[in-house]
């Protein structure tokens, strides 16, 4: 098992990276990164009780390390998962996927798909739901390239088309047309804990791309 309270730390393995990503570390408290496998590990985590993310604990998969492939290269895009959050404090437990880049930057766009949230608001305002396989979404936008997928009940696994709904929120002008995809994890973002540690545990994750 790796082991790591490393801010930055991670694990490369069979395609995916799993990352402790303590990416808001100046806000941040502890959190430890226990894995075994990419779809297989957990993080015990302590933070304060503010609203700011902190951590973003996930594992994702780089394409063609990270200078993206054009999304209408692809047929499909799926992904399944298995999460479960503390149910204290303030989170979501969510896929990241990014578009035209990685980060910030101009033109780059984040997609977050929110599978578990607990307190937690998304960036800018909501504009509509979006439904497929039973599941429905409200979907929240901003000015500046981010557009989230909320469901509306809670999902501690499933399975997501993510071809789908990149393509509708194209549809929708929310997104720019003809895309790279650079980019896509899943895992919590975690606000606060109560100051009290916390566990967040994935049990099941995979990328499909053709």
């Amino acid at each position: 098992m790796l082991t790591t309270g490393d801010p930055d730390g991670g694990w490369s393995t069979d395609g995916y990276y799993v990352h402790n990503n303590m990416w808001n570390e100046s806000e941040a408290g502890p959190e430890t990164l226990y894995a075994c496998a990419y779809n297989n590990w957990y993080v015990d985590s302590t933070q304060p009780a503010t609203s700011s993310v902190k951590t973003y604990p996930n594992v994702h998969k780089d394409i063609n390390n990270l200078d993206g492939t054009p999304f209408d290269h692809y047929s499909s895009i799926t992904s399944t998962f298995a999460g479960r959050g503390p149910g204290t404090g303030i989170y979501d437990v969510a896929y990241d996927v990014w578009l035209n880049g990685v980060g910030d930057g101009a033109g780059v766009t984040e997609l977050m798909v929110w599978t578990e949230n607990l307190e937690q608001v998304p960036a800018g305002s909501k504009v509509t739901t979006y439904s497929a396989g039973g599941v429905t979404y409200d979907v929240w936008k901003d000015e500046g390239g981010y557009v989230a997928f909320v469901a509306q009940t809670t999902l501690y696994s499933g399975s997501v088309d993510l071809k789908a709904m990149i393509s509708w929120a194209i549809g929708k002008g929310y997104i720019p047309r003809d895309p790279t995809v650079n980019q896509i994890g899943y895992g919590i973002e975690f606000c606060s804990t109560n100051n009290s540690s916390a566990r967040f545990t994935l049990t099941d994750f995979s990328v499909t791309m053709n």
